[in-house]
């Protein structure tokens, strides 16, 4: 990675400004969309007792090769068969992110061979992959002891709660789409999230944590939004998403100083700030501004491509039905999307709380359901699947509360 003066990743940052430029300029690269790809996290659990702590050395053992060495120091952490790689976070949930694709069935095809590999992995180990976008069955407890998540972990808990929640028991399913052409952006930009609320209560399957109920739909996004805001929580929509973005970043606090063995940071330091000048004899250089990039978590973050965070993690084959609703809705025009999203656009809460019970969300619900499988066929998927898709998404928004509300 380099500055865009091309110098290297090591060389100090002079400013905010030049900061926000940099942000600006890496996080949002455009052209025609043409990839994608899929991110599949979950829980991890041992397969005769889902309640009991998970353990380092017994997870360790099940990955062997392909795993991490935030979890093993020195492991080789080999991709799959089909190319994806095991990463491990902090409270012990399994991701798998395998290269990005030109075409979703041989997303769908290489995704789906890895993410059965990885199971067949646990299994041999007695641990077996959770169901859920939370963990219904245990407190967040870290097994991770790398000074990232050590850092983060205090910087969070300072804020309440949701942090831990959000670090240790949470699993997400993450589509990638990319930002395409410079005068689509911010219209794409701006589909996404007006999309979140309806998929997120279409897809909320997170309700209990730690064997009882929480009373929201999805306390996943519940503890996401809560971990650390406003920056974990939906943006204000601007016609300039990348200076948008780039704002947010320099105002976000700084979670890991990556100096000697423990990395917390001085409490209240923003990016910015630290661009400035605030820590005397310290400048950030290129390589600390990504690193903290990586320490945001909004619903959809970009990365050069946008990455859409706001899925609860679905229980065995269900990442399939999500990731073709999302990719077909972003391949039709974006004003009918829009159109389509309109009745929940904003209302992230109520669909994290309520789910399809809120008839706003429900309302948004059902005309993306039949906006995206009108057009499913654009993803080139298999006819069966797609047809199998479509009668499962109308099957979730035809519920006797449905057909009630409407």
């Amino acid at each position: 990675m380099t500055s865009p003066g091309g110098s290297p990743a090591t060389t100090p940052i002079g400013s905010r400004a030049e900061a926000e430029g940099y942000v600006a300029m890496v996080c949002f690269k455009h052209g025609p969309p043409r990839l994608f790809g899929v991110e599949l996290e979950w829980t991890v659990h041992h397969a005769d007792d889902p309640h009991r702590p998970l353990d380092a050395g017994r997870l360790s053992k099940a990955l062997g090769v392909h795993a991490p060495a935030t979890l093993v120091r020195g492991s080789p952490q080999l991709p799959l068969s089909r190319g994806a790689l095991v990463t491990v976070e902090p409270g012990g949930q399994v991701e798998i992110s395998g290269p990005a694709a030109d075409s979703i069935p041989r997303l769908i095809e290489d995704t789906a061979a890895d993410a059965a590999e990885l199971t067949a992995l646990l299994l041999d180990a007695d641990l077996v992959p959770g169901d859920h976008g939370l963990d219904p069955f245990r407190l967040p407890r870290r097994i991770l002891t790398v000074p990232r998540y050590a850092a983060m972990e205090h910087a969070f808990q300072r804020l309440g709660p949701h942090g831990p929640r959000m670090m240790c028991s949470t699993a997400g399913l993450q589509i990638c789409l990319d930002a395409g052409e410079a005068d689509q952006t911010a219209l794409r930009w701006r589909a996404l999230h007006d999309l979140g609320p309806a998929l997120v209560g279409l897809f909320a399957n997170s309700r209990r944590r730690a064997g009882a109920d929480t009373g929201w739909a999805s306390a996943r996004t519940q503890a996401t939004f809560g971990t650390c805001a406003p920056f974990t929580e939906p943006p204000p929509l601007d016609a300039d998403p990348a200076a948008a973005w780039a704002r947010t970043a320099m105002e976000a606090p700084v979670l890991c100083l990556r100096r000697g063995d423990t990395w917390d940071a001085p409490t209240g330091l923003t990016f910015g700030a630290w661009a400035d000048g605030q820590l005397p004899g310290d400048r950030p250089t290129y390589d600390d501004l990504d690193y903290h990039l990586s320490t945001l978590f909004p619903p959809v973050r970009p990365r050069g491509y946008l990455e859409v965070r706001y899925l609860d993690a679905q229980p065995g084959d269900g990442w399939i039905a999500p990731t073709l609703l999302l990719t077909a809705l972003m391949s039709a025009p974006i004003d009918q999307v829009l159109a389509a999203a309109e009745p929940a656009a904003g209302r992230w809460f109520p669909a994290a709380r309520e789910g399809l019970k809120d008839s706003l969300v429900l309302r948004a619900a059902r005309a993306v359901v039949a906006l995206g499988t009108e057009v499913m066929d654009r993803t080139g998927a298999d006819p069966d699947l797609v047809a199998a898709v479509a009668t499962r998404l109308q099957r979730i928004v035809d519920t006797t509360h449905g057909r009630r509300a409407s």
